[in-house]
């Protein structure tokens, strides 16, 4: 899973980022409105977490703009303002979630769980599909109740597919979603993975769409 960290305080942006990598997800950090206005319409990310005090564009303004133009990017929203009616002004500008400073990062890593559940369809957070199931929450991967070992990047790319079932992704929006804004990724690192993925689970796990992409099918309906 893809994060967009809109901070500009130098030392939380930094405790965030350390207390998320334990949990798999690829986080970039952006630390003015400007930039994340940007970023958020050019780039596809999973979830946002936005601190409405920056420079240049204030949050609650990156908060309307993103939303006026039509992005449903589910929105965290960081902020020292705890009076109610701030709250009930982030949300109705369209934060899906609001969460004042200071807070506990076990605090931040729940609400971001359940949020992504809730942009995802999902009632008790594990995805399930095609004999797969993946916990989010353990980073445990079963197939046809067999624990499967997957490397970081494995279990990201994998996640991604879970969650949109039926969605073709391009290598370059794939690569974007899984490695953010790192430097020095081969060209051919998504394929390896996919590969990867489909020896450890099975051979058309993730189908190629030749020209394309690539995409995991949704199984075929019955008739009635």
């Amino acid at each position: 899973m893809r994060l967009l960290l809109v901070v500009d305080d130098p030392s939380l942006a930094s405790g965030i980022r350390i207390a998320l990598k334990p949990e798999h997800y690829t986080v970039d950090h952006l630390t003015d409105g400007d930039a994340a206005l940007s970023a958020l319409q050019s780039e596809p990310f999973d979830a946002v977490i936005l601190d409405l005090g920056l420079p240049h564009v204030d949050g609650m303004d990156v908060l309307r703009t993103i939303r006026r133009l039509g992005s449903q990017v589910p929105i965290l929203v960081l902020t020292a303002r705890d009076a109610v009616d701030h709250r009930i002004e982030g949300l109705d500008a369209g934060a899906d979630d609001y969460l004042t400073k200071p807070f506990e990062v076990d605090e931040l890593k729940a609400r971001l769980r359940a949020l992504l559940r809730r942009s995802q369809g999902q009632t008790n957070g594990v995805l399930k599909f095609r004999g797969i199931s993946l916990d989010p929450q353990t980073l445990i991967v079963t197939h046809q109740h067999q624990t499967v070992p997957l490397s970081r990047r494995e279990l990201a790319l994998l996640q991604e597919f879970m969650s949109h079932p039926g969605r073709v992704f391009t290598r370059d929006t794939l690569t974007r979603l899984i490695y953010g804004w790192e430097e020095d990724v081969e060209s051919n690192a998504i394929e390896v993975h996919i590969h990867h993925l489909r020896r450890k689970l099975f051979p058309d796990v993730v189908r190629t769409v030749r020209g394309i992409g690539y995409v995991m099918d949704k199984p075929e309906q019955a008739a009635p």
